[in-house]
């Protein structure tokens, strides 16, 4: 008798991942991982005790995916640091529309929204550059987000998409006229 195939927790996470990059985190089930795997749902549950343990595993990975593209942007030196988390940000919902949607277009309620990785180190770029506190580091930070996540939205969803030399310059003239007007707030409350 042949041995039996073993399908690892790796091949079912990169499978789930496929899934959810070509028909999004609702295609994310038992039977459609163990159809694309062409096996039983009994090595997914063999190595995931519920779905929602292999959907954060999916998070956890298309995380990592969204860390890389942070990685590449920044390494790239085409802009400055805090600047290429911004247009990494876009970028990855531009290409990984799906996974993006997964990650930053979902229902977040009763779920965990401690500071990530991402936004620690932005808020650190910010103080350092601006000599500001983390409150007002934090603030800018949001607003600035605000307004990349609009763009990155409008890129996933095929909304509108704009070329990416106004998508820099929208960002620059965003990011100038929030910081100069906490810059001014600092200095004021200072004196």
């Amino acid at each position: 008798m042949p041995p039996k195939v073993r399908i690892t927790k790796e091949e079912i996470i990169k499978t789930a991942v496929g899934l959810a990059r070509e028909r999004g985190a609702e295609a994310v089930n038992a039977r459609a991982v163990a159809a694309a795997l062409n096996c039983s749902t009994q090595p997914v549950f063999s190595n995931f005790a519920t779905m929602e343990d292999l959907q954060e595993a999916v998070l956890q990975e298309a995380y990592g995916f969204y860390l890389e593209y942070l990685q590449k942007e920044a390494e790239s030196g085409k802009y400055p640091r805090y600047k290429s988390f911004g247009m990494a940000y876009i970028r990855f919902a531009a290409e990984e529309r799906e996974l993006f949607k997964l990650l930053f277009m979902r229902d977040r309620r009763g779920g965990s929204l401690l500071p990530s990785p991402d936004f620690t180190a932005s808020v650190e770029m910010i103080m350092e550059a601006n000599g500001l506190s983390r409150k007002r580091a934090e603030r800018l930070h949001m607003e600035m987000w605000a307004c990349v996540h609009g763009v990155a939205t409008m890129q996933a969803t095929s909304f509108l998409t704009l070329e990416w030399e106004l998508i820099s310059e929208m960002i620059t003239d965003v990011y100038k006229g929030v910081c100069a007007r906490h810059i001014e707030e600092a200095e004021h409350d200072s004196n």
